[in-house]
């Protein structure tokens, strides 16, 4: 198998594993694409590589750091590692959590963005809060092709329904017409691509996008995960905040963040003051006189 000229990058949390069944066992055996999946998993084993090659034709396995992209192969996000793409091949990182996930959804996306430029083609499945958004608006921004799960149809519609709500995307479908419509897209474009063999598209660097899509402020709150300063990053409609590790969040999930951090906060506060109650009077056998 050689490589794919078409990318196709699928993000899903709460409710998305059925989904993405559904997807896969539309997928044609000849697909001339590159699937890539992540799920919210975090450390967890993860039997998901198992799941969708049963429900569909497509091998799919865990993949391993700087393995080549191969046609017709769905690589699914190992547990506890950000999967993202270069040209030609796939990289691993423990880089920082986004939207407090490992394995998060918009790295891989921005990655896919940045390096296949329009030859990408985005979808968001069920799943809880908004991550895949800021993705999703990144490979709209280079050209690329998206697709929402209807949040009718998603076990969990938050997902799907902040992605619409940030981006102009492509099409809205159920979870059972989406492989349908890549299968039908791969083949549309391929066939495109052959009929302007040697055109080109200019896609934009990462920091080209930051340049033009983003406006960086600083904020008065601190990362949940590691204390350090944050900076604002409006991203379209999209707000977000990063420290300087990288940790990412939007504001919805950051807003989450505070308020467990803050719970985190009193939950100790009480054990430390019950402890010290429980020990307020120790017995030092010490004598009075």
């Amino acid at each position: 198998m050689s490589g794919p000229r078409t990318i196709i990058v699928i993000g899903a949390s709460a409710g998305g594993v059925e989904a993405l069944r559904g997807l896969v066992a539309k997928l044609p055996a000849e697909l001339d694409a590159a699937v890539f999946v992540s799920l919210h998993i975090g450390a967890h084993r993860s039997d998901l590589p198992w799941l969708l090659a049963r429900a569909g034709l497509l091998p799919a396995t865990h993949p391993t750091d700087c393995e080549p992209i191969l046609s017709g192969r769905i690589y699914v996000g190992p547990p506890d590692n950000h999967m993202l793409i270069e040209q030609g091949q796939i990289r691993l990182t423990k880089g920082p959590r986004e939207n407090w996930a490992r394995p998060a959804i918009d790295p891989l996306f921005r990655s896919a963005a940045q390096a296949y430029g329009v030859d990408v083609i985005g979808v968001i499945l069920s799943g809880g809060l908004n991550d895949g958004s800021a993705g999703l608006f990144a490979i709209k921004a280079n050209g690329g092709t998206t697709i929402v799960q209807d949040p009718v149809d998603a076990s969990n519609a938050s997902m799907p329904q902040s992605a619409l709500a940030h981006v102009e995307v492509d099409f809205v479908l159920p979870a059972g017409e989406i492989g349908q419509r890549l299968a039908a897209l791969v083949a549309t474009r391929h066939s495109r691509m052959e009929d302007e063999e040697g055109s080109t598209q200019p896609t934009l660097s990462e920091e080209e996008m930051d340049a033009q899509f983003t406006l960086k402020t600083p904020a008065a709150i601190t990362c949940p995960d590691c204390g350090g300063a944050l900076r604002r990053t409006q991203l379209g409609s999209i707000l977000q905040f990063g420290c300087h590790i990288g940790h990412t969040y939007t504001i919805e999930v950051m807003l989450e963040a505070q308020f467990l951090a803050v719970e985190r906060f009193v939950e100790q506060a009480m054990r430390s003051l019950s402890e010290r109650a429980s020990g307020a009077l120790p017995d030092h056998g010490r004598e009075f006189t």
